[in-house]
């Protein structure tokens, strides 16, 4: 064979190097495509402050997962705990999570969230708890439920004539809690004014992130996703639990 038609038809050796040289090429372009560390809305003006409320038996889900998302933008957001008495909360799954500050002393807050739990069938007969709820929702101007974190919300009467969503299995139990309530069966979340209620779970996350559009655009909330590895469902309307629980055709 000649050095012509050596060069013609390359070596195993030489494609092989060349398939390598490519690969570390696709490599550092995917590199550089990297979720950017700063985000893309900055900081301006006072931190708002945000308060999840505890109580005994409730999801661990409902509380870390929305507080999560907030997570990521804490150099505009501060988040506190709150139950009825400062000090150790049991969750339904069996952790402990101390509360920073009882209803009694509560500093004054932006966003208060409720989150939902077994231990909200036991709430919402509470007088005090619905009370020193009710009291911490009024004041505040963002009050988010999660879950059956609205069957609690709906006890303390706030909610009469206002559009809310819950948990879909356990929709007859928590829509039994507020007759007045205008509650929406096929909803991931729903926002009526001053008021956000989440369907169960995993949708109390998709809420947060949708709170986080309202806040800081869906830039922010979109980058706090790709920052978690969340591939958040920002549709409110995408609702596949309501029909698989028979709230809808």
């Amino acid at each position: 064979m000649t050095d012509a038609s050596a060069n013609a038809h390359p070596s195993r050796r030489d494609m092989l190097l060349a398939a390598g040289g490519l690969s570390l090429l696709a490599a550092a372009t995917t590199a550089t495509a990297q979720v950017p560390f700063e985000p893309p809305v900055p900081p301006t003006g006072e931190k708002k402050r945000l308060g999840m409320v505890l109580f005994d038996g409730f999801q661990l889900l409902d509380v870390f997962g929305p507080l999560e998302m907030f997570s990521h933008v804490r150099d505009r957001v501060e988040i506190v705990l709150i139950a009825q008495k400062a000090g150790p909360v049991k969750s339904a799954a069996g952790p402990v999570t101390l509360a920073d500050f009882g209803f009694a002393d509560a500093p004054k807050l932006d966003i208060v969230m409720i989150p939902g739990g077994g231990g909200t069938r036991r709430e919402v007969n509470n007088a005090d708890f619905v009370a020193g709820f009710r009291a911490l929702a009024q004041a505040t101007p963002q009050v988010v439920a999660i879950c059956t974190g609205s069957a609690v919300l709906a006890r303390t009467g706030l909610i009469d004539g206002v559009r809310a969503t819950t948990n879909k299995m356990s929709w007859k139990w928590a829509t039994g809690q507020g007759a007045k309530v205008l509650w929406v069966p096929r909803a991931r979340w729903v926002e009526d004014g001053k008021f956000i209620s989440s369907s169960g779970i995993s949708a109390g996350t998709d809420m947060a992130l949708a709170l986080i559009a309202r806040l800081y655009g869906k830039d922010m909330a979109q980058w706090v996703a790709n920052r978690a590895e969340y591939r958040w469902h920002d549709d409110p309307a995408d609702d596949p639990f309501a029909r698989i629980n028979g709230l809808v055709d």
